[in-house]
């Protein structure tokens, strides 16, 4: 019996990755709970058991007294003398308990707390495993759709995809493969509680790492990224090696390495621009594709003035000013766009005092220079150029 239960803890051990102790600490409790259920009372009792061989001997200890008040704890000074002459009062002495005289019922319940343990323990594994994986991306099996939310399987445990965390006519099949980032872990009675994304920004960085091995070992950094889910992303990206191009080393051969990502996000355009200190430099390439005939970045204000040629305006501001939104968003910086011949006509290059036809970018604003606001721009600006 005992060589058998050995075999079946070393085997649940492997399945459910529980340790062997955790096991044996569950079934002494669960002996302890039989006794307490077959007597009444379980304070005294002891249970020791041989992790190696199996071997257990369930016992309750009694103290010697002259007057017994508590028979379960108790002996009186006589009848331990008729045990073992050598006992004084004070003593404790031990009396082997049978498991077998257990009823039934004292049984059953001790059968349940080895099985509550054996859970609770998985459940506490689970947990800690997944809360390891927290911010990072996984990859799931679509189940089924929850009235707008989706049911992704992750092997052990299930995660929920909610409406607010998809990214906006993306359509899933069950049985179909996807990537997430791993939102919050929490624990429950019913186990971990995962919960995970398709629009986070750190989506595309995971999946940068995962896909660039410059990232993954630090030679190539992503400085920062701003993101549109399902649309388009902008990422700043900078090497640590002076002989890695790092826009090089995120694109790939022949755009093999961003090309993977975009068809992991199913489309979703990426610009990868090179971080630079100079927060001009930054914008500048930040707007890109456009070309731009200067900047004058306000580090103290977080503010930028942009200039850039008449034909580039709609490409530097986008559709619907999504180029020039994600640009502020990754620098950090509110920008405002002016074309050449805006500037010329509100006397921008001399406010700036600038030569109107030298191009450069120019770290801080004149004390006396005023910002136009972007609102300012006719709409018939905002129309979508070809990338």
């Amino acid at each position: 019996m005992n060589k058998e239960l050995i075999e079946a803890l070393e085997l649940l051990e492997k399945e459910k990755n529980i340790s062997k102790a955790t096991l044996l600490e569950a079934i002494e409790n669960s002996l302890i709970t039989a006794c307490k259920n077959h007597f009444g009372k379980a304070d005294n009792v002891k249970v020791n058991i041989n992790p190696n061989t199996g071997d257990f001997a369930v016992y309750a200890e009694k103290e010697v007294v002259e007057e017994v008040e508590d028979p379960v704890l108790q002996i009186s000074l006589a009848e331990a003398k008729m045990k073992d002459p050598k006992y004084n009062l004070g003593d404790i002495v031990q009396f082997p308990i049978e498991s077998k005289s257990f009823g039934r019922i004292a049984t059953q319940n001790a059968k349940n707390v080895i099985l509550q343990k054996i859970r609770e323990e998985e459940r506490n594994m689970q947990f800690n495993d997944w809360y390891k994986r927290e911010k990072d991306v996984v990859t799931g099996i679509v189940q089924r759709y929850l009235n707008r939310n989706v049911s992704i399987d992750l092997g052990k445990v299930d995660a929920i995809l909610t409406e607010a965390e998809q990214v906006k006519g993306e359509v899933f099949r069950p049985t179909e493969r996807i990537k997430v980032f791993v939102l919050e872990v929490r624990d429950t009675p019913k186990g971990p509680k995962i919960s995970v994304s398709r629009t986070h920004p750190d989506l595309v960085k995971r999946l940068f790492e995962a896909e660039v091995t410059e990232v993954r070992d630090g030679t190539v950094e992503i400085k920062a990224i701003a993101r549109e889910p399902g649309s388009r992303t902008k990422i700043a990206v900078w090497s640590n090696d002076p002989n890695v191009d790092p826009v090089g080393a995120c694109v790939g051969m022949n755009g093999a390495r961003v090309n993977s990502i975009v068809n992991e996000l199913r489309g979703e355009k990426i610009d990868i621009i090179t971080w630079d200190e100079n927060a001009a430099y930054l914008i500048e390439n930040a707007l890109s594709p456009a070309k731009v005939i200067c900047v004058v970045a306000d580090e103290e204000m977080r503010e930028a003035q942009v200039i850039v040629p008449d034909y580039q305006l709609s490409l530097a501001i986008g559709k619907e000013g999504q180029n020039a939104r994600l640009a502020a968003k990754l620098t950090g910086y509110k920008i405002d766009i002016k074309s050449e011949t805006q500037a010329r006509e509100t006397g921008l290059f001399e406010q700036m005092g600038i030569d109107d036809q030298e191009e450069g970018v120019y770290d801080d604003f004149p004390a006396d220079f005023e910002i136009a606001a972007s609102e300012d721009y006719p709409e018939e600006n905002y129309e979508e150029q070809e990338n």
